[in-house]
């Protein structure tokens, strides 16, 4: 009773979130991390444990409120929203999408009210999401206005090695240069320093990553470096946070794998995406860092390509089951 109590989503039932969920759960490994209920509908829990070539005891609830603790099979709430039968598989849907959201929402809300400690999901699709009628750019901003949020968030991506946080997100990296803002890598610094408090560092050593090639080489290659960037970790460092940069990007993960930095904080998606997924694709995760809930799910995506194949590595949503109940039991700590 003493481990957090997480909420499952299956994933995109179009993806291999179904067959890896099964995998994991099948495994045993995810009731050693946490109490963990599986929300979405049987249907699908079904179709995953055949792709995936696995038995799973599992037991049907209403309601949340309905599982007691402690017990030795996998409790799943049936939502009856989602029929595999009639969704197309291997291919983006954007009626897999609308019910992807509204399991997503259940859950949420459920949070929301105390009842869980974090939620943990399969892989989703941003466009069958969008199209089916949850119309944001990504997940995150999905996430955020549902928990009602005010002010800022972000995306971090954690590889056994260290973590990542953008200053900038989803967005044209056009209009992303314009963004790069003192506030706004202050916010990612400051966000990067809690989260990773929350993950046991007690001072986190964060890198600032430069934006410009060779951090801009004095000013030859831009200015955002001297007049922008190193001000602003300056400021963060003489507050007391173990903040260090501007610095390279072609060096500072480099830096980070030999284990200079927890964190790394860069100025744009693709800047530490690449490098992320490079040293730990199937084992990477990805946090929505910020909110009044805890989100943690796989770095890779739905998989279309090899669904229903039975070859799906479950590795990286058990990392993002293992993050969800350390933030979890840290959130209900304090």
């Amino acid at each position: 009773m003493d481990k957090p109590l997480i909420g499952m989503m299956l994933g995109d039932a179009t993806g291999i979130g179904p067959e890896i969920s099964a995998k994991l759960l099948a495994s045993g490994r995810a009731a050693d991390i946490a109490r963990v209920i599986v929300f979405g509908d049987r249907r699908v829990l079904e179709l995953g444990m055949r792709d995936a070539g696995v038995p799973l005891r599992y037991s049907v609830h209403e309601r949340a409120e309905d599982v007691a603790w402690p017990r030795e099979d996998v409790p799943l709430v049936d939502l009856h929203n989602v029929d595999p039968a009639v969704i197309g598989r291997g291919e983006m849907s954007p009626e897999s999408g609308r019910l992807t959201g509204e399991t997503l929402k259940h859950m949420i809300d459920l949070a929301l009210a105390g009842r869980l400690d974090g939620i943990c999901f399969a892989p989703l699709n941003k466009a069958a999401l969008n199209r089916g009628g949850w119309k944001f750019h990504d997940e995150h901003q999905m996430f955020a206005h549902l928990t009602g949020h005010r002010g800022f968030y972000g995306e971090m991506n954690v590889i056994q090695e260290f973590s990542t946080f953008r200053v900038t997100s989803h967005i044209a990296l056009r209009e992303a240069v314009n963004l790069i803002t003192p506030g706004r890598i202050e916010d990612a610094v400051r966000l990067a320093d809690t989260t990773l408090r929350g993950m046991g560092r007690e001072r986190p050593r964060i890198g600032v990553a430069a934006l410009n090639p060779h951090g801009g080489e004095n000013g030859l290659f831009g200015y955002e470096e001297i007049r922008i960037i190193r001000p602003t970790v300056e400021k963060l460092a003489a507050a007391g946070i173990a903040a260090t940069g501007p610095i390279p990007s072609d060096t500072i993960f480099l830096r980070a794998l030999k284990g200079e930095f927890d964190g790394v904080v860069m100025m744009y998606h693709d800047q530490g995406q690449i490098a992320t997924k490079l040293l730990g694709f199937n084992k990477g995760v990805t946090v929505t860092a910020g909110l009044k809930t805890v989100f943690a799910t796989p770095a890779h995506g739905t998989a279309f390509d090899i669904v229903g194949k039975g070859k799906a590595d479950p590795g990286a949503l058990e990392q993002a089951l293992r993050i969800a109940a350390m933030l979890g039991a840290a959130r209900a700590r304090h």
